[in-house]
């Protein structure tokens, strides 16, 4: 297995749980520069590709408009492109986001066909991104390739700015009150491993029945919830004593409702998560507070993947 990433952020997961020593191929590439990328493809030559580089923050989108739009546009298309000349190359996934739906407020969940679109300038790059892999796909000859679109992922180690439980930890961690900017935002939450889950199994779709298009992941409707619950349960695991307040800066616009319907990938490829909210909620909160006190965190990452794996 290899792996073709920018330099990794010094606190990062991939440096906490040693992540390189698991990769044959341990590559330093930016995937705007469309010649050094199709460099690394041929010499790893790859079976199966899963691109999920991006810039994926709302607000930072706000500050670096360009630099996101280059990176999850343009990337993109680098990384199709440079997936042509791979001799042996069986699969592909374009992984984007829930967010390249064009939002609507609509409350029943968003399916594969709606129309996509974004205001901020992350949720229109991927859309863009998204338009233009199929645009692609439907001009030039590729692989089977499908791509991939997932509610708000969750899960230890992710330890971004301006994500709501990262957001949590280090609040806890510093003995802060949290402070919330939208709670009343609706999202689709899953757990990491259900989402990657999902991935693996699209994959192995494609590569036994070139299964392609466009497939949601994300939890049953009954599972949405809004970024009050989230602070709530995380703070009632961390420490009851603990609760959040209402931020009342201002802040870029981000959607306020925003769902998913992954019928067709529970009705056609078999997937279903195994977590629900609490349940994904508890293994995050969970997480942290382990590594907090002092364990591995690439231990923490085998266990619940050992976990996962033996539910049903």
């Amino acid at each position: 297995m290899s792996g073709l990433s920018l330099e990794p952020e010094p606190d990062s997961l991939y440096i906490r749980a040693g992540v390189s020593n698991f990769l044959e191929n341990d590559i330093r590439c930016d995937i705007r520069n469309a010649a050094l990328t199709e460099k690394h493809f041929k010499s790893i030559n790859p079976d199966v590709v899963i691109h999920l580089a991006a810039q994926s923050l709302v607000r930072e989108s706000y500050k670096n408009p360009v630099t996101t739009i280059e990176t999850n546009l343009l990337g993109t298309i680098n990384v199709l492109k440079a997936s042509q000349v791979v001799e042996r190359l069986q699969a592909q996934l374009i992984v984007t986001t829930d967010k390249v739906y064009k939002n609507t407020g609509k409350s029943e969940g968003y399916i594969e066909s709606d129309p996509l679109g974004g205001l901020d300038p992350y949720s229109a790059s991927k859309a863009m991104a998204d338009i233009a892999t199929q645009s692609w796909l439907a001009s030039y000859s590729n692989a089977p390739t499908a791509i991939a679109r997932a509610g708000n992922v969750i899960g230890g180690g992710d330890f971004s700015a301006d994500r709501l439980v990262p957001d949590l930890i280090r609040s806890f961690s510093t003995h802060q009150i949290p402070k919330l900017r939208a709670p009343n935002s609706v999202r689709p939450w899953q757990h990491v491993l259900d989402c990657l889950s999902g991935y693996l199994i699209l994959v192995d779709k494609i590569l036994t029945n070139e299964i392609i298009g466009a497939w949601n992941f994300g939890p049953d409707e009954t599972q949405f919830r809004t970024v009050a619950s989230v602070a709530e349960y995380a703070c009632e695991i961390w420490n009851p004593q603990v609760s959040w307040v209402l931020d009342n800066n201002n802040h870029p616009h981000e959607a306020t409702l925003l769902t998913l319907n992954s019928n067709k990938a529970r009705f056609q490829l078999g997937w279903q998560e195994k977590l629900d909210f609490e349940q994904s909620i508890r293994w995050s909160i969970e997480w942290y507070k382990r590594v907090n006190e002092g364990e591995s965190a690439i231990e923490n990452c085998l266990r619940n993947i050992n976990e996962f794996e033996l539910m049903n």
